[in-house]
Protein backbone atom coordinates (compact mmCIF):
# COMPACT_ATOMS: atom_id res chain seq x y z
CA UNK A 1 0.00 0.00 0.00
CA UNK A 2 2.10 2.90 -1.28
CA UNK A 3 1.41 6.47 -1.52
CA UNK A 4 2.97 9.45 -2.85
CA UNK A 5 3.46 12.32 -0.58
CA UNK A 6 1.14 14.91 -1.27
CA UNK A 7 2.05 17.50 1.58
CA UNK A 8 4.92 19.65 1.12
CA UNK A 9 5.34 20.96 4.86
CA UNK A 10 5.53 16.48 5.36
CA UNK A 11 7.88 16.36 2.42
CA UNK A 12 10.33 19.19 4.24
CA UNK A 13 10.47 17.31 7.20
CA UNK A 14 11.26 13.90 5.59
CA UNK A 15 14.14 15.60 3.35
CA UNK A 16 15.70 16.90 6.27
CA UNK A 17 15.69 14.08 8.20
CA UNK A 18 17.42 12.10 5.63
CA UNK A 19 19.86 14.82 5.91
CA UNK A 20 20.70 14.88 9.21
CA UNK A 21 20.87 11.19 9.08
CA UNK A 22 23.36 11.01 6.02
CA UNK A 23 26.53 12.43 8.60
CA UNK A 24 26.36 9.87 11.54
CA UNK A 25 27.06 6.80 11.36
CA UNK A 26 25.65 4.95 14.43
CA UNK A 27 22.49 2.30 14.43
CA UNK A 28 20.24 4.88 13.09
CA UNK A 29 22.10 8.17 12.00
CA UNK A 30 21.51 11.45 13.41
CA UNK A 31 18.79 9.40 15.99
CA UNK A 32 19.23 9.50 19.57
CA UNK A 33 17.79 7.11 22.38
CA UNK A 34 16.00 7.71 25.51
CA UNK A 35 16.39 5.45 28.51
CA UNK A 36 13.19 3.34 27.66
CA UNK A 37 14.50 2.66 23.74
CA UNK A 38 12.67 5.11 21.42
CA UNK A 39 14.46 6.20 18.94
CA UNK A 40 13.82 10.24 18.19
CA UNK A 41 15.08 13.00 15.96
CA UNK A 42 13.75 16.29 16.65
CA UNK A 43 13.24 18.22 13.64
CA UNK A 44 11.61 21.50 14.51
CA UNK A 45 11.75 21.74 18.70
CA UNK A 46 10.71 24.54 20.82
CA UNK A 47 12.14 23.03 24.66
CA UNK A 48 9.77 26.09 26.03
CA UNK A 49 6.48 25.10 23.79
CA UNK A 50 3.21 23.96 25.72
CA UNK A 51 3.68 20.04 26.17
CA UNK A 52 0.39 17.53 25.81
CA UNK A 53 -0.38 16.23 29.54
CA UNK A 54 -2.01 12.33 29.37
CA UNK A 55 -5.12 12.73 28.28
CA UNK A 56 -4.89 15.97 25.83
CA UNK A 57 -5.04 15.09 22.39
CA UNK A 58 -2.26 16.13 19.80
CA UNK A 59 -3.84 17.01 16.50
CA UNK A 60 -0.82 15.94 13.43
CA UNK A 61 0.33 15.06 10.25
CA UNK A 62 1.66 11.54 10.25
CA UNK A 63 3.46 9.63 7.74
CA UNK A 64 5.43 6.42 8.64
CA UNK A 65 6.89 4.04 6.40
CA UNK A 66 8.16 0.15 6.86
CA UNK A 67 11.90 -1.12 6.86
CA UNK A 68 12.04 -1.14 2.76
CA UNK A 69 11.25 2.16 2.94
CA UNK A 70 7.91 2.32 1.35
CA UNK A 71 5.23 4.37 2.81
CA UNK A 72 2.21 2.51 5.04
CA UNK A 73 0.25 5.86 6.18
CA UNK A 74 0.19 9.31 5.29
CA UNK A 75 -2.35 11.96 6.84
CA UNK A 76 -2.36 14.44 3.85
CA UNK A 77 -3.72 11.48 1.27
CA UNK A 78 -6.98 12.00 4.26
CA UNK A 79 -7.21 15.17 3.97
CA UNK A 80 -6.71 16.62 7.97
CA UNK A 81 -4.93 16.07 10.71
CA UNK A 82 -4.60 12.82 12.96
CA UNK A 83 -5.84 13.26 16.64
CA UNK A 84 -3.80 11.01 18.90
CA UNK A 85 -4.87 11.50 22.40
CA UNK A 86 -1.84 11.31 24.61
CA UNK A 87 -1.42 7.74 26.87
CA UNK A 88 0.94 6.12 28.73
CA UNK A 89 3.62 4.11 27.08
CA UNK A 90 2.18 0.72 25.93
CA UNK A 91 5.50 -0.83 25.29
CA UNK A 92 9.01 0.47 26.54
CA UNK A 93 10.26 2.20 23.45
CA UNK A 94 7.11 3.34 22.36
CA UNK A 95 5.78 6.51 20.58
CA UNK A 96 3.57 7.88 23.30
CA UNK A 97 7.21 9.15 25.01
CA UNK A 98 8.22 10.44 21.48
CA UNK A 99 4.55 12.41 21.56
CA UNK A 100 5.12 13.83 25.27
CA UNK A 101 8.43 16.00 23.86
CA UNK A 102 6.52 18.40 21.40
CA UNK A 103 4.84 21.36 21.14
CA UNK A 104 2.74 22.73 18.79
CA UNK A 105 4.56 23.23 15.40
CA UNK A 106 6.98 20.91 16.02
CA UNK A 107 8.15 17.58 14.24
CA UNK A 108 10.07 15.07 14.76
CA UNK A 109 11.16 11.41 13.73
CA UNK A 110 10.31 8.48 15.59
CA UNK A 111 12.31 4.66 14.82
CA UNK A 112 9.56 1.86 16.88
CA UNK A 113 9.46 -1.98 17.25
CA UNK A 114 6.46 -2.85 14.40
CA UNK A 115 5.82 -5.69 16.48
CA UNK A 116 5.23 -4.08 19.84
CA UNK A 117 3.26 -1.16 17.94
CA UNK A 118 0.65 -3.26 15.94
CA UNK A 119 -0.27 -5.78 18.61
CA UNK A 120 0.55 -3.83 22.07
CA UNK A 121 -0.84 -0.23 20.80
CA UNK A 122 -3.03 -1.03 18.21
CA UNK A 123 -3.95 -3.78 19.73
CA UNK A 124 -3.90 -6.01 16.48
CA UNK A 125 -3.47 -10.02 16.77
CA UNK A 126 -1.00 -9.89 13.99
CA UNK A 127 1.01 -7.91 11.44
CA UNK A 128 -0.22 -6.70 8.05
CA UNK A 129 0.89 -8.43 5.20
CA UNK A 130 3.44 -5.40 4.23
CA UNK A 131 5.19 -4.72 7.53
CA UNK A 132 7.94 -8.09 8.29
CA UNK A 133 7.74 -9.23 11.77
CA UNK A 134 10.87 -7.99 13.53
CA UNK A 135 11.31 -4.74 11.52
CA UNK A 136 11.09 -1.37 12.75
CA UNK A 137 8.91 1.38 11.44
CA UNK A 138 9.92 5.02 10.90
CA UNK A 139 7.35 7.87 11.95
CA UNK A 140 7.27 11.38 10.25
CA UNK A 141 5.51 13.62 12.51
CA UNK A 142 4.51 17.55 12.68
CA UNK A 143 2.22 18.58 15.52
CA UNK A 144 -0.14 20.80 14.62
CA UNK A 145 -1.92 21.92 18.13
CA UNK A 146 -2.62 20.44 21.47
CA UNK A 147 -6.35 20.17 22.58
CA UNK A 148 -7.13 19.84 26.35
CA UNK A 149 -9.34 16.78 27.65
CA UNK A 150 -12.04 19.62 28.11
CA UNK A 151 -11.82 21.24 24.96
CA UNK A 152 -12.47 17.87 22.86
CA UNK A 153 -15.55 17.26 25.41
CA UNK A 154 -16.83 20.31 24.42
CA UNK A 155 -16.21 19.36 20.57
CA UNK A 156 -17.61 16.02 21.22
CA UNK A 157 -20.61 17.39 22.76
CA UNK A 158 -21.17 20.17 19.83
CA UNK A 159 -20.81 17.90 17.48
CA UNK A 160 -23.37 15.56 19.32
CA UNK A 161 -25.51 18.74 19.44
CA UNK A 162 -25.22 19.65 15.68
CA UNK A 163 -25.38 15.96 14.52
CA UNK A 164 -29.15 16.19 16.73
CA UNK A 165 -30.32 19.04 14.92
CA UNK A 166 -29.52 17.68 11.36
CA UNK A 167 -31.53 14.93 12.24
CA UNK A 168 -34.41 16.47 13.00
CA UNK A 169 -34.09 19.12 10.12
CA UNK A 170 -33.38 15.22 7.73
CA UNK A 171 -36.47 13.46 9.48
CA UNK A 172 -38.70 16.53 8.74
CA UNK A 173 -37.28 16.60 5.29
CA UNK A 174 -37.86 12.97 4.33
CA UNK A 175 -41.63 13.37 4.90
CA UNK A 176 -41.90 16.83 2.81
CA UNK A 177 -39.51 14.92 -0.07
CA UNK A 178 -41.87 11.45 0.23
CA UNK A 179 -45.43 13.54 -0.23
CA UNK A 180 -43.96 15.46 -3.43
CA UNK A 181 -42.97 12.56 -4.78
CA UNK A 182 -46.44 10.67 -4.19
CA UNK A 183 -47.83 13.64 -5.78
CA UNK A 184 -45.86 13.62 -8.55
CA UNK A 185 -46.26 9.87 -9.16
CA UNK A 186 -50.13 10.02 -8.94
CA UNK A 187 -49.50 6.80 -6.00
CA UNK A 188 -52.71 6.96 -3.68
CA UNK A 189 -51.84 3.63 -2.16
CA UNK A 190 -52.21 3.72 1.90
CA UNK A 191 -49.41 2.70 3.49
CA UNK A 192 -49.15 0.17 6.48
CA UNK A 193 -48.61 0.87 10.21
CA UNK A 194 -45.10 0.56 9.36
CA UNK A 195 -45.03 3.40 6.62
CA UNK A 196 -44.35 0.81 4.09
CA UNK A 197 -46.00 1.21 0.64
CA UNK A 198 -46.70 -1.86 -1.73
CA UNK A 199 -47.63 -1.72 -5.00
CA UNK A 200 -48.16 -5.11 -6.89
CA UNK A 201 -47.58 -4.30 -10.93
CA UNK A 202 -47.86 -7.95 -11.55
CA UNK A 203 -49.77 -10.63 -9.61
CA UNK A 204 -47.47 -13.96 -9.17
CA UNK A 205 -49.80 -17.43 -9.35
CA UNK A 206 -46.57 -19.23 -7.70
CA UNK A 207 -45.36 -20.40 -4.06
CA UNK A 208 -46.32 -17.87 -1.78
CA UNK A 209 -43.00 -15.85 -0.14
CA UNK A 210 -44.04 -16.32 3.34
CA UNK A 211 -41.76 -16.36 6.66
CA UNK A 212 -39.01 -18.59 6.50
CA UNK A 213 -38.91 -19.24 3.18
CA UNK A 214 -35.77 -18.83 0.90
CA UNK A 215 -36.40 -16.61 -1.93
CA UNK A 216 -34.84 -15.40 -5.22
CA UNK A 217 -35.28 -12.31 -6.75
CA UNK A 218 -33.92 -9.73 -9.62
CA UNK A 219 -34.19 -6.23 -7.84
CA UNK A 220 -33.36 -2.16 -8.49
CA UNK A 221 -33.11 0.65 -5.52
CA UNK A 222 -33.48 3.65 -6.14
CA UNK A 223 -33.46 7.10 -4.00
CA UNK A 224 -37.02 9.48 -4.57
CA UNK A 225 -34.74 11.23 -7.20
CA UNK A 226 -34.67 8.52 -9.31
CA UNK A 227 -31.09 7.66 -8.79
CA UNK A 228 -30.07 3.91 -8.47
CA UNK A 229 -28.12 2.94 -5.42
CA UNK A 230 -28.11 -0.74 -6.07
CA UNK A 231 -28.96 -3.24 -8.43
CA UNK A 232 -28.25 -6.66 -9.67
CA UNK A 233 -28.96 -6.28 -13.03
CA UNK A 234 -25.43 -5.98 -14.80
CA UNK A 235 -27.13 -4.21 -17.88
CA UNK A 236 -28.86 -1.59 -15.26
CA UNK A 237 -25.89 -1.15 -13.68
CA UNK A 238 -24.08 0.15 -16.71
CA UNK A 239 -27.01 2.10 -17.67
CA UNK A 240 -26.24 4.12 -14.23
CA UNK A 241 -22.51 4.03 -14.56
CA UNK A 242 -22.48 1.79 -11.38
CA UNK A 243 -20.84 -1.27 -12.86
CA UNK A 244 -18.71 -3.51 -10.53
CA UNK A 245 -15.98 -5.74 -12.37
CA UNK A 246 -15.68 -7.46 -9.06
CA UNK A 247 -19.47 -8.41 -8.16
CA UNK A 248 -21.40 -11.28 -9.54
CA UNK A 249 -25.03 -10.08 -11.34
CA UNK A 250 -27.57 -12.77 -10.30
CA UNK A 251 -30.27 -12.76 -8.38
CA UNK A 252 -30.04 -12.07 -5.03
CA UNK A 253 -31.09 -15.02 -2.57
CA UNK A 254 -31.69 -14.27 1.29
CA UNK A 255 -34.68 -16.05 3.80
CA UNK A 256 -37.58 -13.93 5.03
CA UNK A 257 -38.07 -12.80 8.39
CA UNK A 258 -34.30 -13.61 9.23
CA UNK A 259 -33.20 -10.05 9.45
CA UNK A 260 -31.27 -10.78 6.37
CA UNK A 261 -32.61 -7.48 4.72
CA UNK A 262 -33.75 -4.23 5.91
CA UNK A 263 -37.25 -4.80 7.82
CA UNK A 264 -39.14 -2.63 4.94
CA UNK A 265 -38.00 -6.25 2.30
CA UNK A 266 -38.86 -8.51 5.33
CA UNK A 267 -42.42 -6.83 5.93
CA UNK A 268 -43.17 -6.86 1.66
CA UNK A 269 -42.19 -9.89 0.64
CA UNK A 270 -44.75 -12.09 2.43
CA UNK A 271 -47.38 -10.44 0.08
CA UNK A 272 -45.78 -11.90 -2.98
CA UNK A 273 -46.32 -14.96 -4.53
CA UNK A 274 -43.69 -16.79 -7.72
CA UNK A 275 -43.67 -14.68 -10.98
CA UNK A 276 -45.03 -11.06 -9.05
CA UNK A 277 -43.40 -8.12 -9.20
CA UNK A 278 -43.75 -5.17 -7.39
CA UNK A 279 -43.17 -1.85 -6.25
CA UNK A 280 -41.83 -1.01 -2.17
CA UNK A 281 -41.46 2.36 -0.84
CA UNK A 282 -40.07 2.11 2.16
CA UNK A 283 -39.07 4.89 4.33
CA UNK A 284 -36.06 5.06 6.66
CA UNK A 285 -37.56 3.90 9.95
CA UNK A 286 -38.14 0.35 8.06
CA UNK A 287 -34.94 0.81 6.11
CA UNK A 288 -31.39 2.60 7.06
CA UNK A 289 -32.55 5.25 9.42
CA UNK A 290 -29.90 7.76 10.47
CA UNK A 291 -26.82 5.89 9.02
CA UNK A 292 -25.13 7.02 5.98
CA UNK A 293 -24.90 4.46 3.42
CA UNK A 294 -22.83 5.98 0.51
CA UNK A 295 -24.98 7.63 -1.66
CA UNK A 296 -28.37 6.80 0.65
CA UNK A 297 -28.45 9.81 2.79
CA UNK A 298 -29.53 9.44 7.01
CA UNK A 299 -33.60 9.53 6.58
CA UNK A 300 -33.26 8.38 2.64
CA UNK A 301 -37.08 6.84 1.73
CA UNK A 302 -36.53 4.02 -0.69
CA UNK A 303 -37.65 2.80 -4.31
CA UNK A 304 -37.61 -1.00 -5.15
CA UNK A 305 -38.61 -2.42 -8.18
CA UNK A 306 -38.40 -6.28 -7.62
CA UNK A 307 -39.65 -9.52 -9.20
CA UNK A 308 -40.06 -12.87 -6.94
CA UNK A 309 -38.45 -15.55 -9.12
CA UNK A 310 -38.69 -18.98 -6.76
CA UNK A 311 -39.54 -19.79 -3.19
CA UNK A 312 -37.83 -22.76 -1.57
Amino acid sequence: MNFKFSSIALTSILASALAISSCNTSKYPGYEQTKDGLYYKLIKHDEKGKKAAEGDVLMMDMVYKNDKDSVIFNSATQGRKVPVPLTKPSFKGGLEEGFAMLSPGDSASFIVSADSLFIKTFGMKEMPKEIAKGSMLTFFIKVDEIKSKAEIEKMREERMAAAEIEAVKRKAEEKVELDKYLAEKKITTKPTESGLIYIEKTKGNGTAAEMGKKVKMNYVGRLLDGTVFDTNSEKIAKENNMHSGGRTYAPFEFTVGKGEVIPGWDEALPMMKVGGKATFIIPSSIAYGEMNQGPIKPFSTLVFEVELLDVK
